[in-house]
């Protein structure tokens, strides 16, 4: 006698186990090159660039710290 198994997860439902684990990888390595990114395109602005933009270089990680979190939240 043969039995199926048939799993489903309902959208939008936690995952649980190791589903979760690559979830949660996922997320943090896409938080990463939203940060990476940011923090390089940020530092290749001149010190003028970045003050019209209301910035100052010591605030690029902050910035971009920011801008990955509010990404990773969307």
């Amino acid at each position: 006698m043969a039995v199926a198994a048939h799993n489903t997860t309902l959208k939008g439902a936690p995952a649980t186990g190791l589903a979760s684990l690559f979830e949660a990888a996922k997320t943090r390595f896409t938080q990463y090159r939203v940060y990476r990114q940011t923090v390089n395109e940020l530092s290749d602005l001149s010190n003028r660039e970045l003050a019209d933009l209301g910035l100052h270089r010591s605030m690029i990680r902050r910035m971009a710290q920011q801008a990955a979190e509010e990404y990773v939240a969307r």
